[in-house]
């Protein structure tokens, strides 16, 4: 069975964006006076706000709050990205570039919301990689669900099992198994065992670790 496609995680996958998310956090907390779990940001990772918001900081149920505070966070977030500059990993324009070389289609499934995608791509020049993105916005239930990369994989227009998603989170590595998918960690974020411990066919420590022969390979084991 070839590769048919790849599908990119974006924070932490794509873009090295944990500091900008974990202080667009502290910000918003400060801003609507609310506190912050200790170990608020490495349970959030890769779950949408909407999970984030009353799951795991607990500060509230009321979807109107949780949109509102939802939106800021992510403004804030593009606020900082736009002063500071968005970080891409090193390794991943050369893989993308391999990628495309040889006409492997690849696509996004993220958790993020589509403008933050668009700041990046304004700054890193990284659209023309990309067949197209799935967002938060587009999609009814977040990782660990697999709708996300479902929807990715009919971008590529190619079947869920001939597809690798790259994630750095259990979350999307649970739903890339639960889509029927081959997920291939990055530990760039997480301990290479949370990952494996959840499913990963594969765990690297980083982009530059990437290549086409390593992706097909999990389709000879």
């Amino acid at each position: 069975m070839p590769l048919g496609a790849v599908i990119f995680d974006w924070d932490g996958v794509v873009i090295d964006s944990s500091s900008l998310h974990e202080r667009s956090w502290e910000v918003l907390a400060s801003e609507i006076g609310k506190t912050l779990p200790a170990d608020h940001f490495k349970r959030g990772f890769g779950k949408r706000n909407a999970v984030i918001i009353p799951e795991i900081l607990g500060w509230s149920e009321d979807a109107a709050k949780i949109d509102r505070w939802g939106k800021r966070k992510e403004e804030l977030y593009r606020i900082m990205g736009r002063e500071e500059g968005i970080p891409i990993l090193d390794g991943i324009r050369d893989f993308l570039g391999s990628l495309r070389t040889v006409g492997i289609p690849c696509a996004i499934g993220t958790s993020t919301e589509r403008m933050n995608i668009e700041l990046a791509f304004e700054q890193l020049d990284l659209g023309s990689y990309f067949l197209g993105a799935v967002c938060s916005e587009d999609v009814s239930k977040g990782k660990p669900d697999p709708e996300v990369f479902l929807k990715a994989a009919t971008i590529a227009s190619v079947a869920p099992q001939d597809c690798v998603v790259l994630e750095d989170s259990a979350h999307g590595i649970v739903a890339a198994v639960k889509g029927g998918m081959k997920g291939l960690g990055l530990a760039t974020t997480r301990d290479k065992k949370d990952l494996i411990e959840v499913g990963a066919d594969m765990v690297v420590n980083n982009p530059s670790e990437l290549s086409i022969d390593l992706l097909e390979s999990l389709f000879r084991s």
